[in-house]
């Protein structure tokens, strides 16, 4: 049955828990429609942090909008994958109503719509939570009460101590090299907090308008609790596509062989849909585009090899190859969110310099970059478009980097235009992508 609130016909959800495991009943209907209603091209949209349903639904209904129009012969299908991530409410999203992205006291007040997420998203840790908030709202001066804060976070997110057992979901993976949690869980929260509250000032005021004035490693500590959240959402993106959406795609194989998938993900839903390429069975091959929009993960999560250390690669190494055509990565000069608190929170304990000491530019190209920032990196061959070429110049297969920053531009501070993905031309790229006419 089609959302009536939604834009395009055919639709399904696809709902995953945060094990992976889908909603039988809504899986069961995709496959036994998608066939019946004539879809030969079924795009699967994952969406990255959204706080509830509803919203992810209002996404996949205006990401979706264009797509009739500009193939009005094709016949389309369309799959919005809903899983357990969370958005904080204080980052708006371009064109979204005010009831999805209000505006809020200033941080570092954890709000109620904020709390509310949490709880819903880490169940089971509602004292945690509380605890949180009121460290926030109360915002002591004492060092032991931000270190408090550090701890808690931690817990939140299980953070088990570095090493081999450890719950973070890495992007590069080193031969023989245990991983280490990322350094902003570990060591003093104090110097964590004062250089996110330095690169949330640098990105509020980049001309230095208001004056020289000494951040609140309180707002700092806010970002902590954000970045700390979003590791927990990275993790789970890997899992629910990698156990829940790819052996879906295996199944609707086997009973839709001529169906062409071409899967869409925004954020960490494009580390989603990336991952659902490792889950996979052997000898599926009807996925024949993958388009990431302002992708939540490491450049280099491709590569064999990374340019900085010839032991590690990619955890994604070769999975393009999975792909029976593109692997398109769009990025956006504009996504601050990505450009410049990614790298400083994806860096790896024992790498201390941080964008106090080196600036904000030069963290932009940070190792710890993300997909979203400069596209996929040390992948031989992989060539970069503007967005306009990338239309008529797409490869047939392989990686190809897209910069989208001709649309991607409309968002403020922290997240810029990380979510302003609901363009006619996005749309226009995946059809491009996907061969659909």
């Amino acid at each position: 049955m089609t959302d009536p609130a939604m834009s395009v016909t055919p639709y399904w959800e696809l709902t995953f828990d945060a094990d992976g495991d889908p909603d039988a009943g809504r899986r069961d209907r995709v496959l036994a429609e998608v066939t019946d209603r004539g879809v030969r091209d079924l795009v699967v949209l994952a969406h990255g942090w959204n706080s509830d349903r509803s919203a992810a639904t209002r996404l996949c209904s205006r990401f979706f909008e264009p797509f009739p129009v500009l193939a009005p012969t094709a016949r389309l299908g369309y799959a919005g994958v809903v899983w357990p991530s969370m958005r904080f409410s204080d980052e708006p999203i371009p064109d979204f109503p005010r009831a999805v992205a209000a505006e809020l006291p200033p941080r570092p007040v954890l709000d109620k719509d904020t709390r509310h997420a949490l709880l819903e998203t880490f169940p089971g840790r509602a004292t945690v939570i509380d605890r949180l908030a009121r460290l926030l709202d109360q915002q002591s001066r004492e060092d032991a009460e931000l270190e408090e804060f550090g701890r808690l976070v931690r817990l939140l997110v299980e953070v088990v101590p570095p090493g081999p057992q450890a719950l973070f979901a890495a992007d590069t993976l080193a031969e023989g090299v245990p991983q280490d949690e990322p350094d902003i869980l570990a060591g003093s929260t104090a110097t964590v907090c004062e250089e996110f509250a330095r690169a949330i000032t640098l990105l509020e005021d980049p001309d230095g308008a208001r004056g020289f004035t000494i951040p609140d490693p309180w707002d700092g500590a806010h970002e902590l609790l954000r970045q700390g959240t979003y590791y927990a959402m990275k993790r789970r993106a890997g899992t629910v596509g990698e156990r829940g959406l790819g052996p879906v795609i295996g199944q609707l194989a086997a009973k839709a062989p001529g169906v062409r998938v071409h899967l869409v993900g925004h954020s960490f839903g494009a580390r989603l849909v990336s991952f659902a390429l490792r889950g996979l069975p052997e000898g599926v091959h009807t996925v024949k585009s993958v388009t990431l929009l302002q992708g939540a993960f490491s450049h280099y999560a491709f590569a064999a090899r990374l340019p900085h250390d010839p032991r590690a690669g990619g955890v994604l190494q070769g999975q393009q190859n999975r792909v029976d055509g593109p692997l398109v990565c769009c990025y956006s000069s504009h996504d601050s969110a990505l450009g410049t608190l990614y790298p400083l929170a994806s860096r790896m304990a024992g790498d201390a310099q941080g964008v106090a000491e080196f600036g904000i530019g030069q963290a932009l190209g940070a190792k710890w970059g993300a997909m979203g920032h400069d596209g996929a990196q040390a992948v031989p061959g992989t060539p970069s478009l503007k967005l306009a070429e990338a239309f008529t110049r797409l490869p047939a297969k392989g990686c190809v980097n897209v910069d989208a920053a001709a649309v991607v531009r409309r968002g403020g501070p922290p997240a810029g235009a990380h979510s302003d993905i609901c363009h006619r031309e996005l749309a226009r790229l995946v059809l491009a992508a996907g061969r659909v006419h």
